[in-house]
């Protein structure tokens, strides 16, 4: 059974920085891409990284891009996302996911892309 947990989110002023854990169980993140999405309250869930199984390729969602760097280590088996210069609407649930498709060739932004999902960590961004 697939896990993934997130851990590293919590309550930082504008400007400020995280850095996002998401530890994986029941699989190898190595052999399948690996994104962050985020969902804030009353909207839906968005795009924010990813990167190819291969860890070749890295794609950020314009809105994060040059302040977000998403990375792995594929011998601790856990995906990161280093947050920095946060805004106040970075503020949203953040959750990682894990794609159905094993070394899927290219990456993927859509969710339903997406077959493991994290229960979420909140990170909230003060003005």
């Amino acid at each position: 059974q697939v896990q993934l947990v997130e851990s590293g989110g919590g309550l930082v002023q504008a400007g400020g920085s995280l850095r996002l854990s998401c530890a994986a169980s029941g699989l190898s993140i190595s052999s399948v891409a690996m994104a962050w999405f985020r969902q804030a309250p009353g909207k839906e869930r968005e795009f924010v990284a990813a990167t190819r199984w291969s860890d070749t390729v890295r794609y950020y969602a314009d809105s994060v891009k040059g302040r977000f760097t998403i990375s792995r280590d594929n011998t601790k088996n856990t995906l990161y996302l280093q947050m920095n210069s946060l805004k106040p609407e970075d503020t949203a649930v953040y959750y990682c996911a894990a794609d159905r498709t094993y070394k899927r060739i290219t990456i993927s932004t859509m969710g339903r892309d997406y077959g493991s999902w994290g229960q979420g960590t909140q990170v909230t961004v003060s003005s």
